[in-house]
Order: C-alpha cells, then sequence, then structure tokens
C-alpha cells in the first residue's frame, strides 16, 4: 500500500493536521471587496459623509456665507434644546407621528390581507402597480396636487363632501384643518408603502401550516394571531422603522402645501430646520437640530425594535 507524505495530504485536502485550512491567496480574499467597492464609496459619499459634516458644523458657529467655522462646543445643542420654537416643531412632528403611524399600520395590513385573498392574479399584479404610484411621485408635486384638491373654492374635496350637505372647508386657512390636511395626505402617500412591506411579510407564511391551521379551526381571528402574525412581526417592524423616518424627514409634501402655516401649524421639524439653515443662515444650530433628530428617530427605532420584533 502506498503511503501517502503530510506533504502530499496538506496539499490534496488543503487541511494540516486535518484540521486547519490552508490561506487563500491574498488576491482571492480581496476579490468580493472589488465587486463591493463601488456601492461601498457612494454609501460613504451619499450617506455617511453628510452626517459626519453635519456633526462637525454642530460644534461650531457658522453664519453661512460668512467668515469662517469658529468651535463652540455644546452651545449649539444647549439653544437648540432650550429654544421654543424647536420644541413646538419636534412635538407637531411627533403629533403628526402619533395620528399617521397607527393609522397606516391599520390601512396597510387591511390592504394586505385583501392582495393575499385568492383572485385573479393579473388583478392582484394591478393592484399592486397601482400600490407603488403614490411613492413613485415626487412629495413636492404631492403636495401641489393636494394644495388644489383641498382648495376651498375649487377642490374637489368640498366639492364631494358638498353632496352631502356640509358646506365648504377653508382646509388651509385654519391651523387645525391645515394640519389634518398634512396627516390626510401623509396617510394616502405612505399608506401603499406599508401595504407592501406586510404583503410581502405575508408571503412569508408556510401554506403547509395555514392549511394545518384551517383545519384545527374555522375561526379567523385565532388562525391570525397563532400562524400568521409571528411571521408578519419582522415585516411590521420594519414598517415601523421606515415610517418614522419617513415622517419625522417630511418636507417636500408638507411645504408644498401650507410652507409651515398658518401661524406655524405645520411647521414640524425639518421645516424648523430649514427655516433656521437658509433663512436664518444659522448653519451650526441647524445642524445641531439635525443631529438631535436623527438620535430620535435611532431611539424610536430601537424601541420598536425591542418591543415588536419576534423571530419566526
Amino acid at each position: 500500500m502506498a503511503t501517502t507524505t503530510k506533504t502530499e495530504f496538506v496539499e490534496s485536502t488543503g487541511q494540516v493536521g486535518g484540521a486547519d485550512t490552508v490561506r487563500p491567496p491574498l488576491r482571492q480574499r480581496l476579490e468580493p471587496w472589488f465587486f463591493v467597492a463601488p456601492s461601498l464609496i457612494l454609501l460613504l459619499m451619499v450617506g455617511l459623509f453628510p452626517i459626519v459634516y453635519t456633526g462637525y458644523f454642530s460644534f461650531h458657529d457658522w453664519t453661512m456665507g460668512f467668515g469662517t467655522p469658529s468651535f463652540s462646543g455644546l452651545s449649539n445643542y444647549i439653544e437648540a434644546l432650550t429654544t421654543k420654537a424647536f420644541g413646538l416643531s419636534v412635538a407637531r412632528t411627533l403629533v403628526l407621528l402619533a395620528i399617521t403611524l397607527p393609522v397606516q399600520l391599520a390601512l396597510g395590513m387591511a390592504i394586505a390581507l385583501a392582495l393575499d385573498a385568492p383572485h385573479n392574479p393579473f388583478l392582484k399584479r394591478l393592484l399592486q402597480i397601482c400600490l407603488v404610484i403614490p411613492i413613485a411621485v415626487t412629495p413636492a408635486v404631492i403636495g401641489l396636487l393636494a394644495q388644489l384638491m383641498f382648495n376651498q373654492q375649487f377642490g374637489i374635496i368640498n366639492y364631494l363632501i358638498g353632496l352631502v350637505g356640509i358646506g365648504p372647508v377653508d382646509w388651509l386657512g385654519g391651523s387645525v384643518s391645515a394640519f389634518a390636511t398634512v396627516v390626510i395626505v401623509q396617510i394616502w402617500e405612505w399608506t401603499p408603502f406599508v401595504a407592501l412591506v406586510l404583503s410581502a411579510s405575508l408571503a412569508t407564511v408556510p401554506k403547509d401550516i395555514e392549511e394545518a391551521a384551517m383545519l384545527e379551526t374555522a375561526r379567523w381571528w385565532p388562525r391570525f394571531k397563532s400562524v400568521v402574525l409571528p411571521y408578519m412581526w419582522p415585516g411590521i417592524t420594519a414598517a415601523l422603522v421606515f415610517q418614522t423616518a419617513f415622517t419625522v424627514k417630511a418636507f417636500g409634501m408638507i411645504y408644498s402645501i401650507a410652507k409651515g402655516g398658518p401661524g406655524g401649524a405645520t411647521r414640524t421639524a425639518m421645516l424648523h430646520i430649514e427655516r433656521v439653515s437658509f433663512r436664518g443662515f444659522d448653519v451650526g444650530l441647524a445642524s445641531a437640530e439635525s443631529v438631535l433628530m436623527l438620535v430620535m428617530s435611532i431611539v424610536l427605532a430601537q424601541i420598536y425594535i425591542k418591543a415588536f420584533y419576534r423571530d419566526s
């Protein structure tokens, strides 16, 4: 019987002593990074660099177009946290989030369940395409369309409610009605996104488990709670995180509808930051407020993950 030397064993199996694998060449180890490098560089330039740049200015005093930035420590953060205008704008943002998020989640769940029901595949695909339309339209365009639809004299909304005997409403002229308009448009714009996310989560539920549950009970709610919902928790969590980010950074739609008015009733955090930065030219304060909103979004996302995320 031919004997095999240790060198021949290593060359044939790639193992030393039967356990340690031989490391691949450096070129082979670096090859995957060459494929992801363009996307990684673009992500760092578009995503990480603005955050770092904003963080840098948040510790400096600088009036846009005048002089050079001077280090000011935490003074911008202290001013942001003690400024009434910024606090009110954050409160409006949180109110907008508290109203729209549950409604979007409920409507999105209803739409996702309707799409999951057995029906014509062509109709289902057509409905999914229709759901993409509000997401694809530019927020500023949505705001302009809403401004026309909610117009007191010529808007279609007042025409429709007039058919049931309700007089014309000055949607954009009152503080409460203007904020209500923003709430309605925000729900219309982003509910389809929630529906698509939840619909994708429903697709992960194994059909054999659903069929077995139908044999156990004919009631819908026990089957949904015990079988379907556990598979949907990751999608629900993702929808909550994304919708929180979309609502916190909402700007184009709200600005196009009412420009923060009347009387600041629709001036959310992003509109306030825009006002401080591009009208007051206080880049340092605006940067500090932006960082604080980013921190708030991260904290809310962590709360959602801790409270709602479940492994299926």
